[in-house]
């Protein structure tokens, strides 16, 4: 018996005789029809051989075949068996004919519950849910599959709420039930919507049903109760099954790495006693997902050595690992492993190519392999979008949009939604302005993405009113809507109408608390923002390492240790120890707090180090005043081939300016240019301002100045005027001071040092003239504070502060300790009719510690403004005196106090 080709050599002879052949290596179907007259069939016979072949006809989808079976069947006279009308209308479907599935159904004189069920079936995979659903209010009778198909027609179109009506309807309707797969469906459905009420209704229903062995219900109830957040109940539901399947297995390892963290969740992989491509590639997403992205690549790795093939969407998710960490020689060997071993390029994998290329720097390898496609879809085109709109190229961004209009690829919510994203800024406003109109006349208004896109753009754009308008008008709202509404107020400062919109958010997830918890500190209320911290942790917020880094710098930013110390238990807890961000974010923390060692040693830890890790340690050690450490860090970060960025230079530069390296605070300003094509920004010429100001090189930091390749800002003006009256230099002052002005600033800060420096040189009528200039324009000093942490409280103290509790006590200790050093012959109390100097914070905060914590602990004071000559004396011979080690961060650096000595050399 020879095999032909199906569209090659269908022949229609007198005598039928048709045969199905299929093969493992092979599953599409080979129909063979015979020519054999002397052979005489019954009717079962040639009925099964017309099933057997409009099976195999429907699994090759092809229309030729379709017709020509259908043209045999009228020929033989079998076209009106309602079985082979059944299996007929069943083909048309699965070849997307609808017509003639449509024909065919009406044609049936008496149809049958299957034939109701395929029709609505066919209805339902194209999408037409109107259609099917008059079909199904039609049917004489129903039974499960009637059900089942309805529930998962609306399911698959995005209607779960529909599909939990029929299931409802369905319950009401009928006295029996006997598809667990009507559980599944709707159990499905729940989860999507995370209607945990429902969940729990629906499983007490499959227990109260006895379906609650089947294996397809505990998949289902497990996978509704992780999508519905009740991570608990899918665990318990878990350790109650004997032997759970694979599907139980990995939906719980998700579900664990939500609940524990990612070493809980490596642990259960571990455990399982088999894993398939799935678990592999849950176990890699979760890795990706919570920027472990170099353990993606190791569990990659080990996936092959246990011989198993990635499929495209693993080459997806690790090529989503190596754009995260920004691996260009990982991706690019993947690239090379898929084109090697895979027959075509999966669009899958295409886009994550694409995106992978992006996000490494790389836009025109991303476009050779978007270019080299064979096909495009919707996912790609949108991953090419965004790669030009993340290069800011907006305009080339636009034009791939136009692009996309005019190929046969449907232009979906999603592309939209990253074209509106493209127009966030003033110059493209009105394209964004006209496509909100296109999404109006479109019908995708009602869409979610589109909606909050549309919210973003306007938020971005500074028009709130018309992201409050595009807001209010979305007819269903996620907690992605609400939380760019949040973002969208924090944008302008507007907390109260942040928190407004978060305390009316229906429900929320880490990622609206994170919004919050940025707003709070983005605008300075940092106690606000740490209450939020800790109220997220009492309601059982699972935090990710975004919520830790936040806080975590938060504490730097107030220097707030031991609550700092407490977040950094809780980010080891959670699993997010190694997490490079969460580390570099505990550098800065400890570094603000004075504890460089400590900083210096989380650092070594950091197994892969990236940027923002060296910037982290250098910057730690110029603001405790270790200039040559500085310099040793960088230049060992040059030779691990860790290229600088103009925050490096930065860290160079005040490094050298805090310990008067001038020689070398020049070769490397030099060398930002030239070595490293680093244009100076005015924060470099701030700094090297500084760092020749403070040397006494005033004419050479005004030459500096005066050569600047742009207008010089307040601080730079500042630095120089802040020179000027260390050395003394009224005229130089004059000039500076003079320029200062001219900017018309906002900041106090400028106008104190100008009146002070004009009170150090006995001026005193300017020094009212620059006060009454500060009232005229309402600019208020900011108030000088000292505040220091002592038995889980923070104690802020203000210039001859009378408001603490034990204030009497403190200026006790304080007269009592002033008193010893004016013994020494190192001090005298100074006598100034301008400013007084008695009473300090600093003074004040370091004289309660002496007054609060043992002897033989440091004392750490922060201060909000540099301290002055008269308080860095007092507290130097403090240390002296007293024989404590005092440390003390002021508003530019920190001064660490030991045995009568400063860090900084007395150059502040």
């Amino acid at each position: 018996m020879s095999i032909h080709h199906p569209l090659k050599h269908l022949r229609i002879f007198s005598g039928l005789m048709v045969r199905c052949i299929s093969t493992q290596e092979n599953i599409l179907s080979n129909l063979i029809l015979c020519h054999d007259p002397s052979m005489e069939q019954s009717y079962m016979q040639l009925s099964q051989k017309f099933y057997e072949s409009m099976k195999a006809c429907a699994s090759l989808r092809s229309i030729p075949i379709a017709r020509k079976l259908h043209g045999q069947l009228i020929s033989v006279g079998l076209d009106s068996a309602i079985f082979l009308q059944n299996h007929l209308l069943h083909m048309y479907s699965r070849c997307s004919l609808i017509d003639d599935a449509r024909r065919i159904f009406f044609s049936i004189q008496y149809p049958n519950v299957f034939s109701w069920n395929t029709m609505i079936s066919a209805l339902v995979d194209l999408g037409h849910m109107g259609e099917a659903e008059k079909l199904f209010n039609e049917m004489p009778e129903r039974d499960s599959v009637s059900w089942t198909t309805m529930m998962s027609g609306h399911f698959h179109n995005g209607q779960p709420k529909d599909a939990i009506k029929v299931f409802a309807s369905m319950v009401w309707n009928c006295d029996s039930f006997y598809d667990p797969f009507s559980f599944s469906c709707v159990m499905k459905a729940c989860g999507s919507l995370g209607h945990i009420k429902l969940a729990l209704q629906l499983h007490t229903l499959v227990e109260k049903l006895n379906f609650g062995g089947n294996m397809v219900i505990q998949n289902s109830i497990i996978d509704m109760y992780i999508k519905c957040g009740a991570l608990r109940l899918a665990e318990r539901m878990f350790m109650r099954i004997p032997n759970p399947s694979l599907f139980c297995w990995n939906s719980m390892i998700y579900g664990c790495s939500k609940l524990y963290g990612v070493r809980r969740a490596l642990h259960m992989f571990i455990e399982m006693p088999e894993r398939d491509c799935v678990s592999w590639n849950t176990i890699i997403s979760i890795f990706s997902q919570h920027g472990f992205g170099v353990e993606s690549l190791s569990m990659f790795v080990e996936m092959w050595n246990h011989g198993f093939r990635p499929n495209a969407m693993i080459y997806a998710t690790i090529l989503s690992a190596c754009a995260s960490i920004h691996d260009l020689e990982w991706g690019s060997h993947l690239h090379a492993r898929i084109l090697r071993m895979e027959p075509s390029m999966d669009v899958f994998a295409g886009s994550g190519l694409i995106d992978m290329y992006v996000k490494c720097g790389q836009l025109h390898l991303a476009r050779q392999v978007f270019d080299n496609m064979t096909e495009h879809n919707a996912v790609s085109w949108t991953s090419m979008i965004s790669g030009a709109m993340q290069f800011g190229l907006e305009d080339e961004a636009l034009v791939l949009f136009n692009r996309m209009r005019k190929s046969p690829v449907a232009l979906d919510e999603f592309t939209l939604a990253t074209v509106l994203g493209v127009c966030s800024g003033h110059e493209h406003a009105w394209v964004g302005e006209q496509l909100h109109g296109y999404t109006i006349k479109g019908g995708m208004i009602s869409s979610i993405p589109v909606g909050n896109a549309l919210v973003t753009m306007y938020a971005k754009c500074g028009n709130t009113d018309k992201a409050s308008q595009a807001f209010e008008l979305m007819p269903a709202k996620d907690i992605i809507s609400w939380t760019a509404m949040i973002t969208a107020f924090s944008q302008t400062g507007n907390v109260e109408k942040s928190r407004e919109y978060f305390d009316k958010m229906p429900e929320r997830n880490v990622i609206s608390w994170n919004s919050m918890l940025g707003t709070y500190f983005q605008n300075g209320l940092w106690e606000e923002g740490l209450k939020l911290y800790t109220l997220m942790r009492r309601v059982g917020v699972n935090l990710d390492w975004i919520t830790l880094v936040t806080s975590i710098s938060a504490c730097a930013d107030l220097a707030i240790l031991k609550l700092g110390l407490q977040i950094i238990a809780q980010a080891e807890k959670l699993g997010f120890g190694s997490n490079v961000s969460v580390m570099n974010s505990i550098i800065t923390m400890y570094s603000r707090c004075g504890r460089i060692i400590e900083a210096k040693r989380v650092f070594d830890s950091i197994f892969d180090k990236n940027l923002i890790s060296w910037n982290a340690i250098m910057a730690g050690y110029a603001q405790n005043g270790q200039g040559r450490k500085v310099i040793e860090v960088f230049e060992n970060m040059l030779k691990m081939d860790c290229a600088p960025d103009y925050i490096s230079y930065v860290s160079v530069l005040s490094g050298c300016g805090h310990s008067g390296l001038v020689t070398e605070g020049k070769h490397y300003f030099s060398s930002m240019t030239e070595d490293f094509g680093i244009n100076p920004t005015c924060e470099h010429f701030a700094c090297m301002v500084d760092l020749l100001g403070r040397a006494g090189l005033l004419k050479e930091a005004r030459n500096l100045i005066d050569a600047m390749p742009f207008k010089p800002n307040a601080a730079i003006w500042g630095a120089l005027l802040g020179a000027c009256r260390l050395h003394r230099d009224y005229n130089l002052a004059e000039f500076a001071a003079r320029n200062l002005l001219e900017l018309d600033l906002d900041d106090s800060g400028s106008y104190v040092l100008l009146a002070n420096t004009y009170s150090d040189c006995g001026q005193l009528e300017a020094f009212a003239d620059v006060r009454k200039q500060m009232r005229k324009k309402g600019i208020e000093k900011n108030p000088g504070c000292s505040w220091i942490e002592v038995d889980n409280r923070v104690h802020v103290f203000t210039v001859d502060d009378t408001n603490h509790p034990q204030i009497k006590d403190v200026y006790r200790i304080l007269e009592e300790i002033v008193k010893k050093i004016e013994d020494t012959g190192c001090y005298v109390n100074p006598t100034n009719a301008v400013r007084s100097q008695c009473h300090h914070s600093e003074k004040l905060a370091v004289a309660f510690g002496l007054l609060s914590l043992p002897a033989w602990m440091p004392i750490y004071v922060m201060k909000n403004l540099r301290v002055c000559h008269d308080c860095h004396l007092v507290i130097k011979l403090i240390s002296l005196v007293a024989s404590r080690e005092l440390i003390v961060r002021d508003g530019h650096r920190f001064h660490h106090f030991k045995d009568g000595c400063c860090s900084c050399g007395d150059y502040w």
